[in-house]
């Protein structure tokens, strides 16, 4: 579900060289609400980075600063080493995608697409260039004509991406460019944002409150929670070492389980589990453990009880009441579903992967 690692040299890919933006103790607020709070953020040339978080967390307002599209109230804003914290919108060379698509209905795509370049004067020859080349990268050349009726939503998102990277931004702002799309459709697009991100190597900031899409697409993740960041780090390692309850709660499903912790180990279901760093050290916890480091196994002696069970595809899972009054998720494989059913008796334990644990107190 990861995406691989950023590539930073872009002159290999042949595409524009991708530049640093720094967003350093932003602050931003709308009367008594802070959006962003000492807000601060760094993307190197060329990356991806994923902001993720509940809504009203502040991910679009910085997105919003970073476009020009807000002031922030304190703070500064770097791009490739020069101050645009006031720059207008219009200067600063950037390419943004909506979730609103945005195309201009009297034009067809192509007219679309060489939109930003007619205000930048490019003859028609090069417009005509540029835009066949950017409908070839999203895959429409053959849409070319067409205008915003008669294509679908995920064609017409794919338009206003080949138009964002026509003029050859020094970065590309993307703000929940996916979230009017069908699932479908939004797994191939986010798809096919990654492998052009990479192609044309534009550092590239994308905001979404979809967890799955982040973790897809992105080089580094941020968290954010009250205008900050909570956690920034590559996919794998937010989800497997998240630093608080948190963001282990909003990134993947994540099991609250009683234990007993002694400094670097807990206790939970009679096994010890290891801690990850950040975790509270001794005494009553509550330690969070994903589905897929928990085992259930059939068993009429057993504590625990099967409440229900889920076929979802690729595997399965199994919610399960545990004997002290709490709940685990379980995942099993697909193929083992079958196996149990509500009423039924199991054993659960976890499998012995390093956990989060929180004080129980709090």
């Amino acid at each position: 579900m990861t995406a691989a690692p950023v590539t930073t040299d872009q002159s290999a890919r042949g595409g524009p060289r991708g530049v640093a933006v720094e967003l350093t103790g932003l602050g931003r607020s709308y009367g008594p609400i802070h959006a962003l709070d000492d807000f601060t953020l760094r993307l190197a040339p060329g990356e991806l980075v994923a902001l993720l978080g509940p809504s009203g967390c502040g991910k679009t307002t910085a997105l919003r600063c970073l476009a020009g599209l807000e002031d922030p109230d304190a703070g500064r804003i770097e791009v490739d080493g020069k101050d645009v914290t006031r720059v207008p919108t219009n200067k600063r060379d950037f390419g943004m995608v909506f979730q609103a698509y945005s195309l201009f209905p009297h034009m067809t795509a192509r007219q679309n697409v060489e939109f930003g370049l007619q205000l930048r004067r490019q003859s028609g020859q090069q417009r005509r260039a540029r835009a066949a080349e950017m409908l070839e990268l999203v895959g429409l050349s053959t849409q070319a004509d067409r205008f915003a009726h008669q294509m679908s939503g995920g064609q017409q998102q794919r338009v206003a991406l080949a138009r964002a990277l026509a003029i050859e931004p020094q970065v590309l702002l993307l703000d929940e460019p996916l979230s009017a799309l069908d699932a479908k459709v939004r797994v191939q697009l986010r798809d096919e944002i990654r492998r052009i991100q990479l192609e044309v190597g534009t550092t590239t900031l994308f905001v979404t409150h979809d967890q799955e899409e982040a973790l897809a697409v992105a080089d580094r993740v941020g968290v954010m929670r009250d205008g900050r960041l909570e956690q920034i780090a590559a996919p794998e390692e937010l989800y497997s070492r998240p630093v608080n309850d948190f963001v282990a709660d909003f990134v993947g499903v994540t099991n609250r389980l009683a234990g007993q912790a002694d400094s670097t180990t807990a206790t939970v279901l009679g096994h010890l589990v290891p801690l990850l760093d950040g975790s509270a050290g001794s005494g009553p916890v509550v330690v969070l453990v994903r589905p897929e480091h928990l085992t259930v196994h059939a068993d009429p002696g057993g504590a625990h009880t099967v409440t229900s069970v889920s076929f979802l595809g690729a595997h399965g899972r199994v919610v399960v009441a545990l004997a002290d009054g709490g709940q685990a998720i379980v995942q099993v494989p697909s193929s083992s579903v079958g196996d149990y059913s509500p009423g039924s008796r199991v054993t659960v334990r976890p499998t012995g992967e390093p956990a989060l644990a929180v004080s129980a107190q709090g």
